[in-house]
This record gives structure tokens, sequence and C-alpha cells, in this order.
């Protein structure tokens, strides 16, 4: 008695035997093994287009869902090569797009600078400097003098030594002071 042993062919199939299963059945899984074999050439010709390795890898799983389309409309003879034609479309029409896209460079000067973004960090600014403005008038003369050479006209130690007559020292010393009694009027002041 002879048995027959039913084998499974497991050679893998060929793009036509698989192109041809996937027409009849419509069967996702068979496209999606066809498909497989080629994800490399697919992003690879993608990221020759797109130069960009995220709009690649989704360009790869567009194109995927584009056969879905695509591929029950067409006569294909050659999978791999109409897969890199359909391929290089893809990535043209993309590019295509993406140049319409008009993209305007704004010149610095013309958009807000950052100090005017937020109104309340200006107006809080602002009333800074009013305190500061009526503390500098609590300082004694000499040392109102000092601050005002150092901080707001930017001269140095010698500069102020020479327009008040001061010694260094002393110059060193209003500043720090000065500074002092600025920073405590501003903090009693709220």
């Amino acid at each position: 008695m002879s048995s027959v042993m039913h084998v499974e062919n497991t050679a893998p199939r060929s793009d036509e035997n698989l192109l041809a299963a996937f027409r009849r059945n419509g069967d996702q899984q068979v496209l999606a093994t066809l498909y497989l074999r080629y994800t490399d050439l697919v992003y690879g010709t993608c990221f020759k287009y797109l130069k960009d390795a995220e709009a690649s890898k989704d360009a790869v799983m567009n194109i995927y869902q584009e056969l879905l389309v695509k591929l029950p409309k067409h006569e294909v003879d050659n999978f791999k090569s109409w897969l890199y034609v359909v391929t290089k479309n893809h990535c043209l029409m993309h590019l295509r797009k993406e140049k319409k896209a008009v993209t305007v460079s704004l010149d610095i000067n013309v958009m807000q600078s950052e100090d005017f973004s937020h109104l309340d960090s200006v107006l809080d600014k602002e009333q800074d400097f009013k305190k500061l403005e009526l503390c500098m008038e609590t300082l004694p003369d000499a040392q109102r003098q000092a601050v005002q050479l150092f901080y707001l006209q930017n001269k140095c130690y010698n500069e102020i030594t020479g327009i008040t007559g001061n010694d260094w020292n002393k110059v060193r010393s209003l500043i720090q002071n000065g500074r002092r009694n600025l920073k405590n009027c501003m903090e009693s002041n709220g």
C-alpha cells in the first residue's frame, strides 16, 4: 500500500505568483509579503529624492497604501520595475506639493523684539524703572553721581575719579554703597 504524503511547497513564491494571488482574493498579507521584498529599494529611492529619513519612512508606508488602490486597476508585468516607478512618482509629487507651499522668510527687524512679545513683562519693567528713578533720588548726591556715571554712562573707576575728584577707593565705596541702597529701596517699595 502506498501512502501519499502531502508536502507543502516551502519554496519562496515568485513576484508573479504573489501578484496573481493578490489579484484573485485581495489578501493584504500576500501583498505585504511581496512589498516587504522591496522595502529597502522603496526606502532608498525615497531617501534619494526626499533627502530626509523620516519623510522617507512615511513615504514607504504611504506607497504601500497606494498599492492597495493601484494594483487592482493596473496590469503589472514586472512588479519591481513598476514599484520603482510608483515610488519615484510618489516622491516627485511630494516634492511638488512641498514646493507649492510658499515659505516666507521674515526679516528679524520686522518682527517684534523679545521685549515686546509679552506686554506684562514690559509693564513690569516699566514699573521697575519708575521705582529705580524714585530710589535714585533718595541717594546722597555723591552716591547718585557715582552710580549714574558707572551704570548709566558706562564710565570706569578711573574716569569717575577724574570727573568727581574723589580717589579710586572712595569711588568704589560710593558705587557699592549706592548699589546696596538702591537695592534696599527697591525691595522696600515693592
